[in-house]
């Protein structure tokens, strides 16, 4: 009997979840791969799954709003430029590469761009601004760049 069957058989799998998440994972694939549906802890496979759609659409804003924040530096931030300029293009190509590889494993999310673009430049602006001490009229509040421009991997401001 291995750990996973032994620790099935002793606990529920809701109080397992509570326990020891990495077995109860486990455990659930086990239960559907063996098609025991009734076994299954519904409410906690849920929202698992519920989980995963939100830290997905986390991270396209997150990977978003990096990259916006590194143009705007490369565009406003002339006094650091020479000797920033090589990490933040690393980071920008990095941040690029990285969104259209959740954009290819999840293409549902293309659509989240254009509904996000405008908020994400505007937290990226105020974090520029706080990390420069720059005034707030040195960064347009209106884009500097649209989100093609954001995305192409041969866009440089």
């Amino acid at each position: 009997m291995t750990s996973i069957e032994t620790t099935t058989n002793q606990l529920p799998t809701n109080s397992l979840y509570e326990q020891d998440f990495n077995i109860w994972i486990e455990t659930t694939i086990k239960i559907l791969r063996d098609r025991q549906f009734n076994q299954l802890d519904i409410d906690n496979l849920i929202e698992e799954i519920a989980t995963m759609g939100r830290s997905e659409k986390r991270e396209l804003i997150n990977r978003l709003r990096v990259l916006i924040e590194h143009l705007l530096k490369l565009i406003y931030w002339e006094q650091v430029r020479a000797e920033n300029q090589r990490g933040w293009l690393d980071t920008i190509v990095e941040q690029r590469r990285q969104i259209q590889e959740l954009l290819k494993d999840s293409p549902s999310l293309k659509p989240l761009l254009s509904e996000i673009f405008t908020e994400c430049y505007t937290n990226a602006r105020k974090d520029v601004l706080i990390k420069t001490n720059f005034p707030s009229n040195k960064i347009p509040t209106d884009l500097s760049f649209t989100l093609e421009q954001t995305l192409d991997i041969n866009y440089l401001p």
